[in-house]
């Protein structure tokens, strides 16, 4: 807005300085016309205006000023005789204005149009010019007319140059919003995901783990269970709004592996059957090769929570260069009696394949022969 206040504000000013110009000129041309031309008095500022006049055009149109003035430097030698001891075939005023609106008509107007402007100008100095000065003016207005167009191309490339500009710039805040969008959602993807799991998972085997529990408190627990599937699958919908092909992987991590023990201890408390064994030193992963290996820890969990319930859970851990993970639950053993959560479409496998990859991880998942399923990533030791 300020920009085009200020452009608003200059173009005001020249358009004044267009008319003081040209009221200057007029002002010049009337009074000295008649050492030049041999005009009745009345017609005077008549043919003064056509000398000066057409420079009022030469911002908001210049090729039209330029086509009256060229008319005008045509026909006036022919009606109007020079005075003795004046060689010109027109007022300097005259000359000065048309080689003011060709160079313009050069910075402006179609490159077409500017062709025509300059042959035209340069027959018309051939003709009328006196003696051999005709050629010295073609070289000068030939001269004018190149420049001029340097001028315009110069103008044009930056005109280019920052539109590019502007475009990359748009691009790149869109990157980062993408990006940006992408890190939100994988997030509340894997922690809204894994803990609404858990809760599915709890609400669905209670009744198998608590002895005694009344028809009542089943249904309430089948109710809680049925609750959880539908807002998980809701939000994996809403999630997938956000979600963004081929961004990478969050800047700012969060966990790591020193929560992954937690993380454990707390799928066990929900009931999960799981046991793990962990070899290394943790502390030499950089924290964003952890991040990746908590979050495919903790997809791999729900992922076998939701498909396996009840299934037994092995999880191997090595920090050793290069740091591995492997996740493996066998098949569930109450697959006819509990149903298992709904499928989320295959968007965590596809996450936590692009997290491996961000990383430069090698990412492997797929069935096994018992009927379980096995995760495995191994973290190069470029990575770690």
């Amino acid at each position: 807005m300020k920009t085009r206040t200020r452009r608003d504000a200059v173009g005001q000013w020249l358009n004044v300085a267009i008319v003081v110009v040209t009221a200057i000129l007029f002002a010049v041309a009337w009074p000295t016309l008649h050492l030049t031309h041999q005009v009745s008095p009345p017609i005077q500022p008549f043919v003064a205006a056509l000398a000066a006049f057409p420079f009022l055009l030469i911002r908001a149109n210049p090729a039209l000023a330029w086509a009256v003035s060229a008319v005008s430097a045509l026909v006036i030698p022919q009606v109007f005789a020079l005075q003795e001891g004046y060689d010109y075939p027109w007022q300097v005023v005259h000359i000065l204005v048309m080689l003011a609106l060709l160079a313009a008509v050069s910075v402006r107007a179609a490159l077409p149009v500017v062709g025509v402007a300059w042959i035209s100008t340069v027959l018309l100095f051939l003709a009328d010019m006196p003696g051999t000065s005709g050629r010295g003016w073609t070289v000068g207005l030939t001269a004018t007319v190149v420049f001029c167009l340097l001028i315009r191309w110069l103008l044009l490339s930056r005109r280019q140059l920052a539109q590019q500009e502007g475009l990359s710039e748009f691009e790149r805040t869109r990157r980062t919003i993408l990006e940006e969008k992408t890190r939100i959602a994988r997030d509340l993807h894997d922690v809204v995901a894994h803990h609404m799991s858990m809760v599915v998972v709890q609400a669905q085997s209670a009744p198998y783990r608590i002895a005694g529990m009344s028809d009542e408190t089943r249904a309430e627990f089948e109710s809680i269970g049925a609750a959880g599937r539908a807002a998980l699958n809701e939000v994996r919908g809403l999630l997938g709004v956000l979600r963004s092909d081929g961004q990478l992987a969050e800047l700012a991590p969060q966990p790591g592996v020193q929560q992954i023990g937690e993380l454990l201890e707390g799928t066990r408390r929900a009931g999960i059957p799981v046991v793990w064994h962990v070899d290394g030193e943790p502390s030499r992963l950089p924290e964003s090769v952890g991040l990746v290996m908590y979050r495919i820890l903790q997809e791999s969990l729900a992922n076998a929570a939701r498909h396996a319930p009840g299934a037994d859970v092995l999880v191997d851990i090595a920090y050793s260069s290069p740091a591995t993970l492997s996740v493996v639950n066998g098949s569930s053993p109450r697959a006819d009696s509990v149903p298992a959560a709904e499928s989320s479409g295959g968007q965590g496998i596809i996450g936590m394949r692009e997290r491996a990859h961000a990383v430069g991880g090698v990412f492997a998942a797929g069935p096994r022969a018992d009927g379980g399923f096995e995760v495995t990533v191994t973290f190069m030791s470029s990575a770690v």
